[in-house]
């Protein structure tokens, strides 16, 4: 891992890099992705048998691309019991914690006028799931559960082939209506052109590698999205009070996801830092996931020394982490200094890994720093606001000269007649410009 301590003279220059250096480019793959888009938009489903057959290595007939809803069912008869336990268990936390982000319409009256919103459910979502060399079931029920307590009426799967059956039984127990066997950039695709199978649809969530963001980050404005995400992040925020050995456990879960993934420590008790680096490398020398673990550690493991916690908590609003661990001698005091994060676990006994599974919060989170201007998946993802506005005569009276002078600035003279018209008691052409001529009257 590598040190940074914010007293030394050098530390800002080499945060900024650290800063920059997470920033996703997907420029390398940007060509090819493109290529992949337009064979999808012009060929459809025979398109994305090729592209299978050329990236997966499987041969698809076109009526396969879909897996119909009976095998959904029949899948369930080769889960253990435990897993089909603990997926609830999963599904009923997630469910929980999303019924209770749900907005409410509003309206409200004042002085002549009825203002409010209400909030709307999009028709159809598709949910990438990732899928090929690992499961991800907990992924399904993080991208689908949102989107069936949001009211979306159509929600689509779609994941590489082969799918699991594990990964069938999680469509089935959070709600999916359709499941496709096609992955990548070209499954990203589909859902956003529509191919002869795979209707086009409004919103497209879920996390992939580089081609799939690529891919959602060419076609947005073509269809919704979430957020372009990166490598996962883990930020360890200590006052030095707490287990060294909690924090190095979090911090392996972490590099464990990839290479690419970020472990970093941020603290300013330097004896505590050194046990948690310690314990770090023991773990990390024992752990099944052993060359992806240290890959990881050596390409983005962090331990920054900083003077105390208010720096701590600056330098973490800066980094902007996916995931935010406060192991803090009294978390809950120092949540409010917490301004951007995806995520925020509070107190050393309560890991990211339950975030990642069965305690309610959604594990689709921004990445690489856009914690500051974007949030967790969650409901709101699934829904549109729509304004509405009503106002009395009286109303109109008192904001017509407001509008008015406003439009006269602008330039806009139908805004300024669309108000001073209606001021006119209903008189047609009262408001008319004084050089109209004869128009109308049939003189030449």
């Amino acid at each position: 891992m590598k040190w940074l301590k914010s007293f030394e003279g050098d530390f800002e220059s080499r945060w900024r890099k650290v800063l920059e250096r997470r920033t996703s480019s997907f420029e390398e793959v940007e060509v090819e992705v493109r290529e992949i888009v337009k064979k999808v938009r012009d060929g459809g489903d025979g398109a994305l048998v090729e592209l299978t057959k050329c990236l997966d290595g499987l041969d698809l007939k076109p009526e396969e691309i879909e897996l119909p809803k009976e095998g959904w069912q029949r899948a369930s008869h080769v889960i253990g019991q435990d897993l089909k336990e603990a997926l609830l268990r999963a599904k009923e936390e997630i469910e929980d914690f999303c019924r209770r982000a749900l907005p409410r319409d509003w309206m409200d009256v004042k002085g002549g006028m009825v203002r409010g919103e209400i909030f709307k459910a999009v028709e159809r979502v598709g949910v990438y799931v990732p899928g090929g060399k690992a499961l991800y079931p907990s992924s399904v029920l993080m991208g689908v559960i949102p989107a069936v307590v949001a009211g979306v009426k159509e929600v689509i799967v779609v994941t590489p082939p082969p799918v699991s059956p594990v990964i069938l039984y999680a469509c089935e127990i959070a709600g999916a209506t359709r499941l496709f066997q096609v992955g990548g950039a070209q499954a990203i695709a589909a859902l956003a052109l529509g191919t002869e199978r795979i209707p086009r649809v409004d919103v497209i969530v879920g996390p992939g590698n580089r081609y799939v963001t690529a891919a959602k980050k060419i076609l947005y404005g073509q269809v919704g999205i979430d957020i372009l995400a990166g490598p996962s992040e883990l930020l360890v925020l200590s006052d030095g009070s707490t287990s060294p050995w909690k924090a190095a456990l979090d911090l392996l879960s972490q590099a464990e996801h990839d290479q690419d993934a970020w472990a970093v420590l941020v603290t300013p008790d330097e004896g505590y830092a050194r046990e948690v680096e310690g314990s770090l490398y023991r773990l990390a020398s024992q752990a099944l996931r052993r060359d992806i673990v240290e890959k990881s550690l050596e390409k983005n493991g962090l331990i920054v020394l900083c003077r105390d916690l208010e720096e701590a908590f600056r330098l973490s609003n800066e980094f902007a982490p996916e995931h935010l661990e406060l192991h803090l001698r009294e978390p809950w005091e120092w949540l409010g200094e917490v301004k951007n994060a995806g995520s925020v676990f509070v107190g050393e006994d309560t890991p990211v890994v339950l975030g990642d599974y069965c305690a309610g919060p959604n594990h689709i989170l921004p990445t690489g720093g856009s914690a500051r201007f974007s949030s967790p998946l969650g409901v709101l993802n699934f829904m549109k606001r729509i304004q509405f506005l009503s106002v009395t005569a009286e109303a109109l009276k008192g904001l017509c000269p407001v509008g008015a002078r406003i439009a006269e600035e602008e330039g806009l003279e139908g805004h300024i007649l669309a108000l001073r018209g209606r001021m006119k008691d209903g008189e047609e052409g009262s408001d008319q410009p004084e050089d109209q001529g004869d128009r109308g009257s049939g003189q030449p």
